[in-house]
């Protein structure tokens, strides 16, 4: 069994319609086997496939518009900054 990487993500929700955008593209995200969008801890989990990188879930999070604080893979910080 290949090893998954864990994605945690903190991003600001102020609503229910913020955390289900969010659920929304991540169920939809190709290499996503599961994840936990919690409005309370305004966090984001991902366990992704390993063929999924960070910068993948990064940038489908980003897309729904809403502000990510502070990413991490495999509980190692990492940059929000998506390369341009």
């Amino acid at each position: 069994m290949a090893d998954t990487h864990t994605y945690k993500f903190n991003v600001t929700m102020s609503c229910g319609g913020c955390s289900g955008a969010i659920n929304r593209v991540l169920g939809k995200l190709e290499g996503v086997e599961s994840y936990d969008v919690s409005l309370e801890k305004q966090e984001a989990v991902v366990v992704a496939s390993p063929g999924l990188d960070y910068e993948t879930v990064l940038k489908t999070i980003k897309k729904t518009g809403k502000k990510v604080n502070s990413g991490e893979a495999d509980g190692e910080t990492k940059s929000i900054e998506l390369p341009e």
